[in-house]
């Protein structure tokens, strides 16, 4: 075992102490919505790899079930549960119910005491299409077992080869731009550890 391999850490993301949402944006003359309308992702797991000495070499992985959105707004004359079937059908969660983020370039700077700024450059893979994707993001470590990482990127569904810009045979419009924010808490794997 060499020196790299044994100082190189895995935390996995810590879904309940983490938070990830994604933002529709309502378009043209909306009744609906007073406001734009947000989801939370309920279902999500990650893992960020790192060797902590220098936080260099990082690798992020992120897969995220999208059949699990669950709004965090006021549904208007729209029922909450009705919002969420609509909008998941639109994304066409039931054919490809899943997000896969992988990274393939991960690039730092120090900002300060155990602070970060990131840039991330991976593969978004969204209803089976996978495209280049970049985020940047604020990490901080806590302590040596916890690292927390936040910012936020945009999606354009149309390049996945979805619509989303008419759902509910066009009750509801949307611009064709989703904002995803997200506050991940990853906590170091210590069994893995153990057992190299």
């Amino acid at each position: 075992m060499t020196h790299e391999k044994h100082n190189l850490v895995r935390f996995t993301i810590d879904a309940k102490s983490s938070r990830l949402t994604v933002q529709a944006f309502a378009s043209g003359f909306v009744t609906v919505f007073t406001h734009s309308p947000r989801f939370a992702v309920r279902n999500f797991v990650g893992e960020i790899t790192l060797f902590p000495e220098s936080m260099e070499s990082a690798s992020v992985h992120l897969l995220i079930n999208v059949r699990s959105l669950e709004i965090t707004d006021k549904a208007g004359n729209f029922d909450r549960n009705e919002i969420e079937r609509l909008f998941t059908e639109a994304l066409e969660a039931n054919k490809i119910p899943t997000v896969d983020y992988r990274s393939s370039r991960v690039s730092l700077a120090k900002t300060g005491d155990d602070m970060y700024r990131v840039s991330v450059l991976g593969d978004l893979n969204l209803h089976g299409i996978t495209r280049a994707t970049g985020l940047d993001a604020q990490v901080a470590t806590i302590g040596e077992d916890t690292l927390r990482a936040q910012g936020s990127f945009s999606i354009v569904p149309s390049h996945f080869g979805l619509n989303i810009s008419c759902i509910a045979g066009g009750t509801l419009k949307f611009k064709d731009d989703l904002k995803c924010e997200y506050d991940l808490v990853a906590r170091r794997d210590v069994d893995v550890e153990r057992a190299r």
